[in-house]
């Protein structure tokens, strides 16, 4: 809390005398330039660009002749529905069912797996290195 008292006081401090200095310190001179005082600066460049591409748009656009029409071989319509027996229907309709089971593959057999034991890493044992620092035994911090 006494940082943040000694930062507003000071601030205000700083800001007023500002505040003092630019009214009773003569105001600096505003220097008016010409235009016309400067230099003509002319930057051209060595690279040549390509030359600019114009689009005539009042000429008529180009349109691809249609593609030639393909005979097709006539194909006969089906019989109607009602030239068709209601047994001759069922007969097709076998006809082109599949059963699921002849769609799918045969599955792979599986191999059996057989439990294996693994040898367990051999167990190491170190001595443990001192701490030092904020957590364990610091030598520089003096025991009084």
């Amino acid at each position: 809390m006494l940082m943040v008292r000694y930062f507003i006081y000071v601030g205000g401090v700083l800001l007023a005398l500002l505040f003092v200095s630019d009214a009773y310190l003569p105001k600096s001179p505003v220097v008016q330039t010409a235009d016309t005082d400067l230099p003509v600066i002319r930057i051209h460049s060595d690279r040549k660009w390509p030359e600019r591409i114009v689009f005539d748009t009042s000429r008529p656009t180009i349109v691809a002749a249609p593609a030639p029409v393909q005979a097709v071989a006539a194909v006969q319509p089906p019989a109607s529905a009602a030239e068709i027996s209601a047994k001759a229907r069922v007969r097709e309709t076998f006809a082109q069912f599949v059963p699921p089971e002849a769609k799918k593959p045969a599955p792979k057999p599986q191999r059996k797996r057989i439990a294996q034991r693994r040898a367990a890493p051999p167990i190491m044992l170190v001595a443990q290195q001192p701490q030092f620092g904020l957590f364990g035994n610091n030598p520089w911090r003096s025991t009084w």
